[in-house]
């Protein structure tokens, strides 16, 4: 239970920091060709941050739950 709450909010996390450097364009208030306002370049830099540590997060989570079924497997075998 507790890693589906740990991974559920990885995922918000991650998904969060992808608005965060979408929003800016998706909402409007920053102008295509236009000079990026200290709000966008604030956004880009958060939400770019909270993107990619929520991302390393995961992978790092899905490998380590790879090497536990891999052992797992192997011990199986003997």
């Amino acid at each position: 239970m507790r890693a589906k709450l740990g991974v559920s909010a990885l995922v918000l996390l991650f998904l969060g920091g992808l608005w965060l450097v979408a929003a800016p364009f998706v909402v409007g208030y920053q102008s295509r060709g236009d000079e990026y306002a200290d709000a966008t370049v604030n956004d880009l830099w958060i939400g770019g941050g909270l993107a990619a540590v929520g991302f390393v997060a995961l992978v790092t989570y899905a490998a380590d739950l790879l090497r536990e079924l891999a052992a797992r497997g192997t011990h199986a075998d003997h």
